[in-house]
């Protein structure tokens, strides 16, 4: 028998992991791992993690204190790593573009027109980026 490691959750470096993982718990849905609520005025954190309802980890933070955001479609600073999600619709793709505009994502690329595979890449608060597509 052989074992394979098990993957724990994706990690994302951001300047300031509240604010990141703010954005991705409100855009996801998740919450925070016990003990990782925000804290107060003083709330400063270097490491987070959001979970699911089942209390699975999805997403990790890490404050770091320098970060060059990807220049993506420009080859400058390459993605690196980028993380995809999924929609069912069309119509739904367009009401996840507005909430994920509404929490501070901004627009890299805009292919709706693309009748197999409709999608949006964007970059979060922190310049790192996602895609939102109809599968």
């Amino acid at each position: 028998m052989v074992d394979y490691p098990q993957m724990l959750h994706t990690v994302l470096d951001a300047l300031n992991a509240r604010e990141l993982a703010d954005f991705y718990r409100h855009l996801l849905n998740l919450k925070y791992r016990p003990g990782d609520e925000p804290a107060g005025a003083e709330d400063d954190p270097d490491w987070l993690v959001l979970v699911d309802d089942a209390g699975v980890r999805k997403l990790a933070f890490q404050r770091v204190d320098e970060l060059t955001p990807t220049t993506w479609p420009r080859p400058d600073v390459p993605m690196q790593l980028h993380v995809d999600f999924t929609v069912p619709s069309f119509e739904e793709l367009q009401r996840q573009r507005a909430r994920a505009e509404s929490l501070g994502a901004t627009i890299l690329l805009d292919r709706t027109d693309n009748q197999d595979e409709p999608l949006y890449v964007f970059a979060d608060p922190a310049g790192h980026p996602f895609c939102i597509f109809v599968a």
